[in-house]
């Protein structure tokens, strides 16, 4: 695009960023890797709806990027049915049952820029003791025996595979092993696998991920229990009582994904759904009731930006004491999965270990990686947000499902912590305000602001758009590239006449639509 020179300096990279959409009348799956992506399609090819194919590719996803997900991962996956109702399965992160508050206290030598510290030594934050209860493999399962057409344990069988096979190291790999390589070195587990000789691995490299292929095998042979109060799960407990951390099999019994039907909120003729009070969901609802009535229906311009903006500022300001700190930088490791089958059935699905490799721990009985999840908490008593016994971690992760009287109309979310909300408010403005086209939507550069009062723009914005936001807050130019990522990673399926549509994140260098 090249429209404003003066940012030229910014463009490291030299072209122009695009991904290709699958289209196609019977499914599409997106992920952030197309090994997943493959692998979802595979299934709805093989008969499989929509639900198959989203939790297949979820589970594959561990096993080419497992800085974004393990089996210890947590979010939420929404399901829109073709007939417009949605539901929500929600498998955060819990807290143990009991733990010591004296050994999770705050260390005051610890500035964040807004909300909680971290716990003294970075308990909360790296390492076995920030290990919370995990909930994807109850979830999945959940959707699974509620929704879906194939067993557990063939939604495994790429995930094994692959794991088999081992971690195929390509560049990107590289860039995260070495971005995490100072705390990879500190636990034994992440740096035998993910620092072969103590060095960040080369291009080309296999990686052995041995120990999780016979946990995946066990998980498919014996069920969720096996990770939930079986065999899986006493081992992975003695690993994590001998880290340090509070979880006990109790704690794992005891977990019980939420299922609920989801928000809604009318929006331009038609519905916009998102999941519960732990999520982002409320906080995205808020943006757009501000910019519809400001804005209202109109083409992709400043005015588009500037509303939007203001909105988001307005938005975020009434969530302020919910927001946490712990995702406000560019280090999260969360993914994003879509998926819609022949019958308009669409499913999304966000989940994360928090941060980049998670607590940067893992489990050498059973090869699981751990989430950070203790620190969504605020370990100080008394707050908002304060570490509480069994309670559910809320997060940044906003899934969106939109539905009309044609039944389900789109699907979307984005991983980035603080950025998904900006990301997504200005995706929905795209495809409803101003009518764009899913693939023209996610094409089209974006902005982000929100606990900050300053815009961090596309520099391949046209040069009216910024000027406006110039006029409004502090701009600050920023090229969409890999490293570090400066805006949020959506992806994206739409109806586009009798067929459906599906976008990844169009800079996400793996990222990937595939269809059936």
């Amino acid at each position: 695009m090249m429209q404003n020179p003066h940012y030229d300096h910014l463009r490291v990279e030299r072209g122009i960023s695009r991904k290709v959409a699958g289209v196609s009348r019977n499914g599409v799956v997106t992920s952030q890797h197309y090994a997943a992506a493959e692998a979802g399609a595979a299934v709805l090819a093989a008969g499989g709806n929509a639900v198959d194919a989203a939790v297949t590719a979820a589970f594959t996803l561990q096993t080419v990027e497992p800085w974004m997900t393990s089996l210890a991962a947590c979010g939420y996956m929404l399901i829109a049915q073709p007939d417009g109702t949605v539901e929500v399965v929600e498998f955060t992160g819990r807290v143990p049952s009991s733990f010591d508050p004296d050994f999770y206290r705050p260390d005051p030598q610890i500035k964040t820029f807004i909300g909680h510290p971290a716990s003294i030594e970075n308990r909360n934050v790296q390492g076995f003791t920030a290990a919370c209860v995990p909930g994807c493999v109850r979830g999945f399962a959940e959707a699974l025996t509620r929704h879906g057409t194939i067993g557990f344990d063939r939604a495994l069988e790429p995930a094994i595979a692959r794991a088999r096979a081992g971690l195929k190291v390509d560049w990107h790999t590289t860039l995260a092993i070495a971005l995490a390589e100072r705390d990879l070195a500190m636990d034994a587990g992440t740096n035998a696998i993910f620092l072969p000789g103590g060095h960040v691995p080369e291009p080309g490299v296999t990686l052995p991920l041995q120990q999780l292929a016979r946990t995946l095998e066990q998980l498919a042979e014996e069920g969720p229990d096996a990770l939930y109060g079986g065999a899986i799960g006493e081992r992975l407990v003695a690993d994590l009582r001998a880290g340090g951390s509070p979880i006990t099999l109790d704690d794992l019994v005891d977990y019980a994904p939420l299922v609920y039907p989801a928000r809604q909120m009318a929006l331009q003729g038609k519905t916009l759904h998102v999941a519960g009070e732990t999520s982002a969901g409320q906080r995205l609802l808020d943006a757009l009731g501000h910019f519809d009535a400001a804005r209202g229906k109109g083409p992709v311009d400043a005015g588009f930006f500037t509303a939007m903006a203001q909105a988001l500022w307005d938005s975020f300001g009434a969530h302020r004491r919910r927001l946490n700190p712990a995702e406000t930088t560019n280090k999260t490791s969360t993914t994003q999965v879509n998926a819609v089958d022949g019958e308009g059935r669409m499913v999304a699905i966000t989940f994360t270990l928090l941060n980049r490799f998670g607590a940067r721990a893992l489990s050498p009985s059973t090869g699981i990686l751990l989430n950070n999840g203790m620190s969504w908490f605020d370990p100080t008593p008394g707050r908002a947000n304060s570490l509480t016994p069994k309670a559910y971690a809320p997060s940044n992760m906003c899934p969106v499902a939109i539905t009309d009287d044609d039944g389900v109309f789109a699907v979307y979310g984005a991983a980035g912590g603080n950025q998904i909300v900006p990301s997504l408010a200005q995706l929905t403005g795209m495809i409803l305000h101003a009518g764009l086209d899913v693939e023209e939507a996610m094409n089209t550069p974006r902005m982000t602001t929100g606990p900050h009062d300053d815009v961090i723009v596309n520099v391949d914005m046209p040069a009216d758009q910024i000027a406006a936001l110039e006029a409004i807050a502090k701009v600050r130019p920023a090229a969409a590239v890999v490293f570090p990522r400066p805006f949020a990673a959506p992806g994206m399926i739409g109806r586009r006449g009798d067929a459906f549509v599906g976008m990844p994140d169009i800079t996400y260098p793996a990222a990937f639509a595939a269809t059936a």
